[in-house]
């Protein structure tokens, strides 16, 4: 498993009963976590003042309960920054255990620049949410593509940018279906050295088509290989349903871009560690394809 475990304002204090007790910055969240099946003693100090609770409905959806929690607020990672906020079902604008790929994509990318200083690393985030993923790529000297179908979400990465200093740095920023604009993107003869992709497991498009992550992701990962330049860095997809295991993921970027390209492919899935009990609290799946 592939651990998230350099965060200083970011923690997992312990998880049970179908929740996990966050540390944001100086601010504790308890949300629930489908993955926490287990039931087992709570240390009154860590699950006493809280600053926020999610209550999940029966009915699907739930919502959050204040005691004292601003509207938002910043944490960093390493010298990156991310502004939070409490928003529907649960979320906070953020998935820490992302940090783990920051930093092996960041390396690549360091690696590549290092290899071949005058190249400028092309990246392209679909479904790119709001922007870590981005940031760390521009961070380390990428020129990034950022592609979100929620003017929201693009309008919320550009905060995380420029909240790290990022504001001019080489990001292009599209509210755009993915898919409709990979097919633009192939039309057009543009490439990318990297992809980056964070599809949802159910979705519609714009004219109401229905994206199912096990019937979809397969032939959207074939559309995108048509993008990739030739010489690709690197390729990461995160799946976050939990019937797609990382060996599925494994298998497709064999299939479709080893095959191409050679080089490694590896999968694993994520995870947090949990300070109350030195566990580690599982958190999706990664497949990773790259330029070994």
């Amino acid at each position: 498993m592939w651990v998230a475990d350099k965060w200083k304002d970011y923690e997992v204090l312990d998880c049970s009963d179908g929740e996990k007790l966050e540390r944001w910055g100086k601010y504790r969240l308890l949300r629930p976590d489908p993955q926490v099946i287990w039931s087992t003693p709570k240390n009154v100090t860590l699950w006493g003042k809280l600053n926020a609770h999610y209550h999940r409905s029966n009915k699907g959806g739930g919502e959050w309960e204040f005691f004292d929690l601003p509207e938002q607020w910043t944490i960093g990672y390493r010298e990156l920054k991310f502004n939070l906020k409490p928003f529907s079902f649960k979320h906070t604008g953020l998935f820490p255990e992302q940090a783990v790929n920051w930093d092996w994509m960041r390396g690549l990318i360091k690696g590549a620049i290092e290899k071949e200083p005058e190249r400028t690393i092309k990246v392209l985030n679909l479904f790119a949410y709001t922007g870590g993923a981005t940031i760390a790529c521009a961070a380390e000297g990428a020129s990034v593509t950022h592609v979100d179908a929620s003017k929201g979400m693009v309008a919320w990465a550009k905060e995380n940018a420029a909240v790290s200093g990022l504001v001019d740095a080489p990001i292009r920023y599209l509210v755009d279906d993915c898919q409709k604009f990979v097919e633009r993107e192939i039309r057009r003869g543009n490439t990318y050295d990297a992809i980056i992709m964070d599809p949802p497991s159910y979705g519609r498009g714009p004219k109401g088509e229905i994206w199912k992550l096990e019937e979809s992701l397969y032939p959207f990962v074939e559309l995108c290989s048509q993008i990739l330049s030739k010489k690709p860095v690197f390729v990461l997809i995160n799946s976050y349903t939990t019937g797609l295991q990382p060996a599925v993921l494994s298998y497709m970027l064999n299939v479709l871009i080893k095959n191409r390209y050679e080089g490694k492919v590896e999968a694993d899935e994520i995870g947090l560690p949990v300070t109350d009990t030195g566990l580690v609290l599982p958190c999706g799946a990664s497949g990773r394809w790259y330029n070994a």
